[in-house]
């Protein structure tokens, strides 16, 4: 799977306090609710997700509801209802899940780090839950970081739930990714004529909900993202031996381009990684 970004050194008192005297970012709800009304380009064509070899899609252009598309019903709701509205619109609706972006609760959050833990934590000898615990709570202040401190055009993180029904109206997080804007020289060389690109890691899926396209539905999410924000490239990292990971990867447009350099391999001893990229098409 993708990897994670590197954790930051953010460890709060109290992570879920904000601090709104000096921080203009701190107020996450309000910079997704800013993100959530995004206008696009009076310009641009129609949205379609960007060209990937991947079987025929369940849904169509018109099945797909995007951030900033406010219908009429939405005209005579308080603010708060509206801001809670705007957060919980679909980047998309594929193979029966839905993906948007994640919301500053602290529910919300802490499932998110769970499912990224599972991932990617990597089984110790001994006192392996106590480590697992530690490696969920980095994973948790990482993201609490990232969401408070970074402009709602430049990191996002998606997630995919499942849908309600008449008998259980939660919602229940089965899959997420980051989607963070760069301009890492060492990617740029492959991207000619590419100022930026958007970098997708923490690509994780709950053990139990596995195999069932839910990765596919957030790398199709991240397109759409990569077209809402203005971005035609998009590119990630895989482990070289991960065969799984580099076949559902293939399969949504992304190509090899280099790997690691043999020093961080063989010194280090490092799992060799592959650098992949994708090119949007939107037409």
């Amino acid at each position: 799977m993708a990897h994670l970004l590197p954790s930051y050194s953010f460890v709060s008192t109290n992570p879920w306090k904000r601090n709104t005297s000096n921080n203009p970012t701190s107020n996450c709800r309000r910079s997704l609710n800013r993100a959530s009304r995004t206008s696009f380009p009076t310009s641009s064509p129609p949205v379609r997700c960007c060209s990937t070899s991947s079987p025929a899609a369940t849904s169509s252009p018109e099945a797909v509801k995007l951030i900033g598309d406010i219908d009429q019903e939405e005209i005579g709701r308080t603010t708060e209802d509206r801001a809670e509205a705007d957060q919980l619109v679909y980047l998309l609706s594929e193979y029966g899940w839905n993906v948007r972006r994640l919301l500053e609760d602290e529910v919300e959050m802490r499932k998110v780090a769970q499912i990224q833990a599972e991932a990617f934590h990597q089984p110790a000898a001994i006192f392996d839950d106590l480590f697992f615990e530690f490696f969920q709570v980095e994973v948790l202040s990482g993201l609490i970081y990232k969401l408070r401190n970074s402009p709602p055009s430049r990191y996002a993180c998606l997630v995919a739930e499942s849908p309600t029904d008449a008998s259980d109206s939660r919602r229940k997080l089965v899959g997420v990714v980051d989607v963070t804007a760069l301009r890492d020289e060492v990617v740029l060389r492959h991207l000619q004529g590419a100022e930026e690109y958007l970098y997708v890691s923490g690509l994780a899926v709950s053990k139990s909900y596995r195999r069932r396209k839910i990765a596919s539905s957030l790398l199709k999410a991240c397109d759409v993202l990569a077209f809402l924000w203005g971005f035609q490239c998009l590119a990630l990292r895989v482990y070289e031996d991960d065969l799984g990971a580099r076949r559902l990867y293939t399969n949504a447009g992304y190509q090899a381009v280099s790997g690691d350099p043999p020093w961080m391999t063989s010194w280090i001893g490092r799992k060799r990684r592959l650098l992949m990229i994708k090119r949007c098409n939107f037409l």
